[in-house]
């Protein structure tokens, strides 16, 4: 009798705040705020390496910084790596959207960074977002079980309603081609700046979409902390609120039996963490988003 392999995996992402020299209100520089996000990164994922690590409004330095956070005193074996580009120009240039992961666990089979317009291919800004938009793509593969899994990571525009609605079109076509119509597992990470009732999240999780947000997978008992994902540097500006998404696919239809499970995927656990604590320093104006899931 054949037996499937069930393969846990955590699912983490941040917006971590670009590195102004010219901050809002509440808001420490980069250097202050550096060493504490490592941390969240580092004690959130310690104990499980079937990991992704999804962040976006990552300049160069911070994606080097983190990187040599993360992999100070570990073994050649365990190292962190990632893939994404700087949306400015294809190379270091503007923020990335990248994805973290250990080459010891995952296999990289393909990367690739599309832009968020009418021009995919290259760099470039669309419809009436303030600036440019990108989704990057990994095709991993499991080194001990082979299980196939396509991570997305994105963030878009905060000014354009449209081009959010056109950039969430888009995803959802990326996510047909990479899953072969379903049929290979995929999650999507990122910032969407849309709320749940607004254009972008509609799309994706509309009803010719195979995707759906995490957190309505996961009943109440196996959940933890807050409800908002943005919040701010605690001095007045937006409200908080929930733009933070992880995404999962699935070719089910939902059912009241069967709530945890979308197909290839069973969620275990929800989770949206403080970014203040007692020193009343932010790491982030967001929260980082925290899913733990299995592949079946």
């Amino acid at each position: 009798m054949r037996t499937e392999y069930q393969l846990p995996i955590r699912l983490l992402t941040h917006n971590i705040r670009y590195a102004t020299n010219a901050p809002f209100q509440g808001e420490e520089l980069w250097t202050t705020r550096a060493p504490r996000l490592i941390s969240e990164l580092r004690f959130n994922t310690i104990h499980c390496a079937e990991v992704f690590i999804c962040l976006q409004e990552v300049l160069h330095q911070q994606l080097v910084d983190i990187l040599n956070g993360l992999n100070e005193q570990r073994g050649k074996e365990a190292k962190w790596d990632y893939i994404g580009v700087g949306r400015d120009d294809g190379e270091q240039a503007g923020e990335y959207s990248p994805i973290l992961y250990q080459p010891a666990v995952w296999d990289l089979k393909v990367s690739k960074t599309i832009w968020l317009s009418e021009t995919p291919e290259k760099p470039s800004k669309g419809w009436d977002a303030a600036s440019i938009r990108i989704l990057t793509i990994g095709v991993f593969e499991h080194r001990l079980c082979k299980r196939k899994v396509v991570a997305m990571n994105t963030h878009l525009d905060d000014q354009g309603g449209r081009s959010r609605l056109k950039a969430a079109k888009i995803i959802l076509n990326e996510i047909s081609e990479v899953s072969e119509d379903g049929r290979t597992p995929v999650f999507l990470a990122g910032e969407f700046n849309s709320q749940p009732d607004q254009e972008a999240y509609q799309t994706v999780t509309g009803n010719h979409s195979p995707m759906r947000d995490l957190c309505n997978l996961v009943p109440p008992e196996h959940k933890y902390g807050h409800l908002h994902t943005f919040s701010g540097f605690g001095c007045g500006g937006p409200a908080p609120t929930r733009i933070d998404f992880l995404f999962l696919n699935s070719s089910e239809s939902p059912s009241q039996t069967q709530a945890l499970r979308r197909g290839h995927w069973l969620a275990k656990g929800y989770a949206v963490l403080e970014n203040c604590f007692d020193d009343g320093i932010f790491n982030s104006d967001h929260r980082a988003v925290i899913g733990d899931v299995v592949l079946q």
